[in-house]
């Protein structure tokens, strides 16, 4: 266990339940679903996917850095809501970056599936008028573009870094800033993830791989996602993008910062197998070893937030591993993924902030269109929010590559 752990001191984040953090938290007690109609494109007859989550336009006037002019060279709409919510994390957790204390502050911030909008509108346009691509098009597409675009806006000089692990890129940004803050790098991070992957060929690639959720007839959008259901059919593609501000409890204190809560534990590996099916040894090890490394045992921990996704092998893997850990005493498991779907590299990020903000109220969110699965023996969920007084939370988070990532937090 780390002499001096990591605190987090803010954040924010937008999603399909919205764009205000406070109402999304609200919609999400209430167990509402953010998954509707897909509109961000206009599904060709026969297209196998035809509804999303999408995150709601929202009024930016009060922000000068996201009016048109500003964003003329960065269509790509990861840019837009990752510069949002890092200027509202950092109010959050009331901190200003001047030039004394510019050095101290990192940036890790990343995408799994990244600007890629930008060079396949730009293909298009080349294929069918033969017009170039516009030089902002290939800084577009540079996954790490969105950490040096935060740098910029905020004037954060540490280390700019973008670790990207598919779906677990929320979760590993905040472990490596972590592990810089513990090298002596940096004393704060700005840390978290994005992802807009609502267009054509992403869309209909996950669907062709039997990853995402394909239409089915007469079923109401916010039913498609249901994670440990027995009908369970695929992920539901959706949007999002969400940052937490990570930081010495020393600085914290330096500065008069409240933290919100400890990063109490992690863990990473590798499952070195299938490229996304998960691995049953490797899921396991990595929920034990965060726990292991927090310096506590699983009795402890007090609730998980899972990883989710409402794939037919991967809740079960997951299921199986939690049994595996916790045996018969299980503590309460939550999905978010079924009220959002599945916003790729902003999925841990946003769910964190769940599992974070549930933590210090002592509820936890509602997992639903749960129907059980038999097979899965989990009678840790619920399809209605719990009130239960926590210490300590489990997040998972697990990408395709095998890349595997868990944490725990403590409540302060």
């Amino acid at each position: 266990m780390e002499a001096r752990l990591p605190v987090i001191l803010g954040w924010d984040l937008v999603s399909p339940l919205g764009t205000d953090p406070d109402d999304q938290w609200t919609r999400a007690l209430a167990g509402e679903s953010g998954v509707g109609p897909l509109t961000r494109f206009n599904p060709p007859e026969g297209f196998p996917v035809t509804i999303a989550g999408q995150v709601p336009e929202m009024e930016v006037s009060d922000y000068p850095f996201l009016s048109p002019r500003q964003l003329a060279l960065w269509p790509s709409p990861i840019f837009k809501h990752s510069l949002l919510v890092v200027y509202r994390a950092l109010k959050h957790a009331g901190i200003e970056i001047t030039e004394e204390i510019a050095s101290e502050i990192g940036v890790t911030f990343s995408a799994a599936v990244g600007g890629l909008d930008a060079v396949l509108s730009a293909d298009r346009a080349l294929m069918n008028e033969g017009r170039l691509p516009k030089p902002c098009v290939n800084p577009n597409s540079c996954i790490n573009m969105v950490t040096g675009k935060v740098s910029i806006l905020t004037g954060a000089t540490g280390p700019n870094l973008s670790t990207v692990t598919a779906c677990a890129t929320g979760n590993t940004s905040l472990v490596v800033g972590a592990l810089m803050i513990a090298s002596g790098m940096a004393k704060a991070f700005i840390c978290g993830g994005v992802d807009f992957p609502l267009v054509e060929p992403i869309v209909a690639g996950f669907a062709t791989m039997n990853g995402a959720y394909k239409t089915g007839e007469s079923e109401p959008p916010e039913k498609a996602s249901r994670p440990f259901s027995k009908n369970r059919r695929g992920f539901v593609i959706s949007e999002g993008a969400a940052c937490l501000i990570l930081a010495d409890p020393e600085f914290a204190r330096a500065h008069g910062l409240a933290p919100i809560a400890e990063l109490a534990g992690w863990f990473m590996n590798s499952d070195a197998g299938h490229f996304v099916a998960p691995s049953l040894p490797t899921v396991t090890r990595c929920m034990a070893g965060a726990i292991e490394h927090a310096g506590i045992e699983p009795a402890d921990i007090d609730a998980v937030n899972a990883h989710a996704a409402s794939t037919k092998i991967g809740d079960k893997v997951e299921a199986v591993a939690l049994k595996t850990v916790f045996g018969r005493d299980a503590p309460p498991v939550c999905a978010n993924k079924s009220q959002i779907g599945h916003s790729m590299g902003a999925a841990a990020a946003i769910e964190l902030i769940w599992a974070i903000k549930g933590l210090r109220e002592g509820v936890i969110p509602p997992t639903i269109n749960l129907d059980s699965d038999p097979d899965l023996g989990l009678e840790c969920l619920s399809n209605r929010m719990l009130r239960i007084d926590q210490e300590f939370v489990l997040k998972n988070s697990f990408g395709f590559g095998g890349t595997n990532c868990c944490t725990v937090f403590r409540r302060l």
